[in-house]
Formats: structure tokens, sequence, C-alpha cells
């Protein structure tokens, strides 16, 4: 099990709810937060009787990981974005895993080949634009965030995020590194201030007239329209789907992996199997506004309500290959600053 001595570094240990008939233990570090997790290991722990132990993280799992070797308790990894569950399975510290469960319920491009990683949700990285200062159908591509219309009109979170290099490693994939360059150079040249805070406050800077629009994540949305102190900012703004020309709207995942170490091996195997499962895609959908990926479960309504997209079709390892790339080329363009 996870002891306090294992956990004393870092922080402190959410067990969920043990049924009456407990059938062992699942352990758990996590990148997501507990009010996201805590429904779906509640839910776990009462179909199953496994009692679920989580670890919330803000920093260092990979790190920590390698640390504790094959000593570690660690069963399972939940985090977001394709890079950090490509770092930790480049690190060595996770295991393949087969399963018909996951093959039927995770489609091909949204795990890795040999079974490191499984994704559980996608968020689709949108742009906020302002209802009054943005005309429909004035922005349609990524490729449009460089056209010197929009100069004095952007806003963006850093250029060295996660979500703003996988962008960055699309572009990549999709138009090579030279454009890609030219690319971060254009939306750099078009910026309304220097790149800062995170998704929502963008939406805020739209809000308050700093700026007409800003890329996000799709989930902002809905956590915006939850809070009454941020419900104005979701009201100025509508969504668009932008997509790359002849391909998509980019997608990144959350998603899980076992451990090398893995102490309970089975009842991991079991709970990744349950994440992908109906039940517990739809409270991942309600919790966070994500799309589930299982055939069969739907997003809310309100998250079907901003309309259809079609999603770009590329391998995430791809991305993940390009992140090294993107993250020179950002830093060549001096993109914060």
């Amino acid at each position: 099990m996870l002891t306090k001595k294992t956990l004393l570094p870092l922080l402190p240990l959410a067990v969920a709810a043990t049924s009456a008939h407990a059938e062992g233990e699942v352990n758990v570090y996590s990148y997501r937060q507990p009010e996201l997790i805590k429904p779906l290991t509640d839910a776990f722990t009462e179909e199953t009787g496994i009692k679920v132990n989580v670890a919330y993280l803000k920093k260092g799992m990979v790190e920590r990981l390698q640390a504790e070797g094959d000593r570690s308790p660690a069963d399972l990894v939940f985090t977001v974005d394709i890079s950090r569950l490509a770092a930790v399975v480049n690190a060595g510290v996770t295991q393949p895993v087969t399963s018909d469960v996951l093959e039927a319920n995770v489609p091909d491009i949204y795990h890795d080949p040999d079974g490191h990683w499984w994704g559980l949700t996608t968020r689709a990285r949108i742009v906020y634009a302002s209802k009054d200062r943005v005309a429909e159908g004035e922005i349609t591509t990524y490729e449009d965030l460089a056209d010197p219309k929009w100069k004095g009109r952007i806003c963006t979170r850093s250029g060295t995020h996660p979500y703003t290099i996988a962008l960055a490693s699309a572009v990549i994939h999709h138009h090579g590194e030279e454009a890609a360059k030219t690319w971060l150079e254009g939306v750099k040249a078009n910026l309304a201030r220097k790149p800062q805070g995170n998704d929502r406050a963008q939406v805020k800077a739209i809000w308050s007239g700093e700026c007409d629009i800003s890329l996000g994540n799709t989930y902002y949305m809905g956590k915006m329209l939850k809070d009454p102190d941020q419900k104005a900012w979701a009201e100025s703004v509508k969504i668009t789907f932008p997509t790359f020309e002849n391909a998509g709207t980019h997608v990144n995942i959350s998603g899980v992996a076992m451990t090398k170490a893995a102490p309970n091996r089975d009842n991991a195997l079991k709970m990744m199997e349950f994440l992908t499962s109906q039940k517990a895609q739809e409270v991942y959908a309600d919790a966070n506004f994500e799309y589930p990926i299982a055939p069969g479960s739907e997003a809310n309504e309100l998250v079907q309500s901003w309309g259809a997209f079609t999603a770009d079709d590329v391998n995430l390892m791809d991305l993940a290959a390009q992140r090294a790339t993107a993250l020179k080329l950002v830093e060549q363009v001096d993109f914060d600053n």
C-alpha cells in the first residue's frame, strides 16, 4: 500500500470510499485534479470493491517513479497531454498492457501501438472569439492565426506550455519545420500582449477588450459557465473549431499508463478497463466537459451544443516525436518576449 513514509515528500494521499467487501487496492499517481478523479475512483470502488489510493502530484512524476524503481507503490499514472504520456513511457517506467476490452474501447490513434499508454478522453484546441468584434467565418484555420489581419488582436498562454507545444508539433507535422517557424513568428507578431496566464485568462482578456481571439481547450468553456465569477467571460465569446488546411481540428488527450513496478497489476488492469467503459466515460464527460472516446459514449449536452467538428486524424505519437523540435522553434522565435 502507499505508506505515509512513501508520500511524505509530496502530497497527502486521498483514498476512495471502500465497499464492505474490499477486493484489494490499486495505487495511482495523478496529475489530474481531485475533483475530476474522485467521482471515477468512487464509481470504480462501488462496482469492484477495490480501494483506490491516489497521490495527486503537481510535478516530478517521472523523476519520482525513476527514484522509486522496483519499489514504487504506484500501479497507474493519470495525466494529460500526449507529450507527458510519452515522457513517462520514454523514461522506462511503464509496462505494455494488452486487453481486448481496451482494444475495443480505445481507437487506434488514441493509444500506444505497444500498449504503454491508453487515451481516456479528448479535448479540442479551439479559438475563442469575441461575439461583438469577430464575424462568423472570419477565422477558420490555425494557419489564419498568422495572418497580419489579426495584428494586436490575439491572446495566448506561454509558448512553452504543453498545450502550445502540442499545437506547434501539429503544425510541424502538417507543414514542416520551416513553415512552422514562420507560423510561430506570424502568431507572435499578432499578439496583443506577451503570452501569460492560463486559457481562461485569455478569455477574460477578450471580455475586457484587450484582444479579440485566443487559443484554448474546449472544456474551459464549461468550467467558466459553471463559475459565477467567470460566466460573463464565457458569454462574451463564441467557440470556433479551426482546422488545418486539408486536415481536421487539433485534439489532445488525457490518458493512463501502468507502471513497470505495478504491485497490484490485476487490479490496475481492471481499473484501466473500467475507465474506458461507457459508465466511466460519461462521468469524465460530465465532470470536465471533455469528449469521451469509447464507442457509444456521448459528450454531455452543453458540450454537444458547441457544435460538431472533425478531429485531425494524425497519430498522437507522431506529435510527441515533434515535441523537441517544437520547443526549439518556440525558443528560436523568442515567442514569450
